[in-house]
């Protein structure tokens, strides 16, 4: 499926990820010798030429766009198997309600040698205060200042550290939720070099965006940019990195370099894995039960093989009648097959999916209410679907030969098809969106496929300019799941007519100007972040997903994992599994996945 998956995970606050053009290339790539068992290939986050990895911009190139920390890090990393949070910039933190702060770790160091301090922290944030185009700009709905303390440190002889906290914006958001998801997902960037560089520049933020920052950049992280092209992006080893001491017991992540091969097609993925000139993939690829012959491997040897943490789903747009009855919607939820969707069109990569926005495994397990799934979920049932589509007012018209011809309202009048857009060449997205539309039509429901251009798919979404479609919101595991899903499919905090951008809830769901708005629900949106007791909390996310499944906004289609971690084991081992799970199933240049690259080992210093 030849899309990105940060774009897809694209959460409020995840800093900096897209798809690029790139016109230059950095002299040298060719000039430079990999040696196999000193390298690793990586792949599936770039797929378009890097034109930047200023890390200020809007779309720069891997690994400085989105949760990837080998250049630029973040305080801290969210642990998707446990629902913890570890350290990295900072070695701890605690959280109020007012107030979460972190303890900086003092060994952490730039690669040019300066300290990370507090003060990189708050240039890091207030830059967005100052400047709307920066990358923290969004920050300032939910954090009302950063400060800084010195504290000292019981633990170890009582030095002093800095503590950099973070007051919540109680006038705004009022979201100690999504503050903590800030700690894992904004990189910290050096405020020496980009100071100098803006005062360079005369204080022009524009500017300072258009810089690549392509030559020996001042990073934090274990790996530094060797050389790039439109075929690959070298990574070299920074043998001097702080947390080789600090956090990995002197030792040096195992591959002295890290490429990341730009391919052009789904195909080339799944080849390039099965011969071993690729070693890990974060790619969509069909049957992988057939590849272990090969020595490619997932998280685990049998099905489901990923672990599931997200939901693609048909966003309905309930601005448009028919679709704006929530019996027509759940018709359609009922006509749907999603045992199909699971097995044909996912490969199996999916546990059999529950009504709901709440997952009933891993960290979101405790939130699950299984009475009231039982209660409220519809689930697939094609003679229920056509009950409910006569009690929605709409009536099937079939031809003379029998299949469905149209759909007509209570005055008898012909309704327009529907169509679900769907990008074109996302292979299983469209495999799900047949199944879905087969089990529609038999049920009397007249709805067809809309694959189009990636491009329009994107410009579609936000403007409401679609009858369905499908989306996989708030991908990324973080420490405010299931708030996050819930938030971006239900509310109408920045309710918009069709037309203009919305960012969350894009199918304009319980319009506030609506005499049907249902206030519990942005009520519950509020609230729950702010909810620190454990059982208020579940019986707030139980009221919220109980009008979710009687109002049917969004249709879920399937579980998916937060990434495709797909490996082989031709050149390198030992990577993270569910036998072996010392890191989650993520990409090792990607949040705690990182860990795994001191961890791997090479297959040619086994022999």
């Amino acid at each position: 499926m030849k899309r990105l998956n940060c774009l897809k995970l694209f959460f409020t606050g995840v800093l900096l990820c897209g798809l690029f053009s790139c016109q230059n290339s950095r002299k040298g790539s060719a000039e430079v010798d990999f040696p196999r068992e000193k390298t690793l290939y990586l792949a599936g986050f770039q797929w378009g030429d890097p034109n930047t990895f200023n890390p200020l911009s809007d779309w720069p190139a891997f690994p400085v766009g989105g949760n990837f920390n080998l250049m630029y890090e973040p305080l801290m990393v969210y642990n998707t198997l446990t629902g913890e949070m570890e350290p990295l910039l900072a070695s701890s933190y605690e959280k109020t309600d007012d107030v979460i702060s972190v303890m900086m770790d003092p060994r952490a160091k730039w690669s040019d040698g300066k300290m990370v301090t507090a003060s990189d922290v708050k240039f890091t944030y207030e830059i967005g205060k100052q400047y709307p185009s920066a990358p923290t700009s969004f920050v300032w709905d939910y954090v009302a200042t950063v400060t800084v303390d010195t504290v000292t440190d019981t633990t170890e002889e009582g030095r002093s550290i800095e503590k950099v906290n973070f007051i919540i914006n109680k006038e705004k958001r009022n979201n100690p939720l999504v503050v903590m998801d800030f700690l894992q997902a904004v990189r910290i960037v050096p405020k020496h070099y980009f100071t100098s560089l803006l005062d360079s520049l005369n204080g022009e933020f524009s500017e300072l965006q258009k810089l690549k920052i392509d030559k020996d950049p001042v990073v934090s992280g274990p790996y530094n940019l060797l050389t790039y092209s439109g075929e690959k992006i070298v990574l070299k080893r920074r043998n001097d990195y702080w947390g080789n001491a600090a956090l990995y017991g002197n030792r040096l992540p195992k591959p002295e370099y890290v490429i990341h091969p730009i391919y052009k097609s789904n195909d080339a993925f799944s080849i390039s894995l099965q011969q071993g000139n690729l070693d890990v993939s974060s790619t969509f690829i069909p049957r992988i039960w057939m590849k272990q012959k090969e020595g490619v491997s997932t998280w685990y040897k049998k099905e489901p093989y990923f672990v599931p943490a997200a939901i693609t789903m048909l966003v309905v747009n309930t601005t448009r009648y028919p679709l704006s009855d929530s019996k027509f919607r759940q018709a359609m939820a009922a006509a749907v097959s999603y045992k199909d969707i699971r097995e044909l069109a996912f490969s199996q990569y999916s546990p059999p999916l529950q009504p709901g926005l709440v997952m009933p495994f891993g960290v979101e397990e405790k939130y699950f209410a299984v009475d009231d799934v039982q209660k409220y979920g519809i689930t697939y049932d094609i003679e229920k679907a056509k009950k409910l589509l006569a009690e929605s007012g709409v009536k099937s018209v079939f031809g003379s030969d029998g299949k469905l011809s149209h759909m007509e309202n209570s005055k008898g009048e012909k309704l327009p098809t529907l169509f679900i857009k769907s990008p074109a060449g996302w292979s299983d997205w469209e495999a799900m969106v047949r199944i879905a539309v087969q089990g529609m039509r038999e049920a009397g429901i007249d709805v067809r496929e809309g694959f189009l251009d990636a491009s329009l798919y994107w410009q579609a979404m936000p403007n409401g300019d679609f009858d369905l479609l499908m989306h996989g919101p708030s991908v990324s595991v973080t420490p405010s799941q299931p708030w996050s899903r819930f938030e971006a499919v239900m509310s109408s905090r920045n309710w918009k007519a069709v037309g203009e951008k919305m960012n969350e809830n894009q199918g304009r769901y319980n319009n506030p100007d609506s005499k049907d708005y249902n206030a519990a629900v942005d009520s519950l949106l509020r609230l729950i972040p702010t909810i620190t007791d454990d059982d208020q909390r579940r019986e707030a996310y139980r009221a919220l997903n109980n009008i979710f499944m009687q109002d049917q906004p969004t249709i879920p289609l399937v579980y998916r994992p937060e990434q495709f971690y797909e490996f082989s084991t031709k050149k390198w081992t030992n990577f993270p599994t569910e036998e072996n799970p010392y890191a989650p199933p993520q990409c090792l240049c990607f949040g705690v996945g990182t860990k795994s690259l001191w961890e791997i080992k090479s297959t040619a210093e086994q022999e």
